[in-house]
């Protein structure tokens, strides 16, 4: 029974199931084995529990969304 497990951000209910659907289609095609023997669980972490480069990820977000707001 392959398990698929995903920490990520806060996300969407929509998004949830729509990555649910892909990971376990794709992993399915790959791996050669039907979808229904597939376990996903998604863990979702708020961004001040993530850290790049020695900073949290609400700031690098901060700061890609205004370098990318400016071109």
């Amino acid at each position: 029974m392959p398990y698929i497990s995903v920490e990520s951000g806060t996300l969407s209910d929509a998004q949830k199931t729509e990555l649910i659907q892909k990971l376990t289609q794709t992993a399915s095609e790959v791996m050669h084995v039907p979808q229904e023997f597939f376990t996903v669980t998604i863990k979702e972490l708020p961004d001040l529990n993530f850290g790049i480069g020695g900073r949290t990820i609400d700031k690098v977000k901060m700061e890609y969304v205004q370098a990318h707001e400016e071109v």
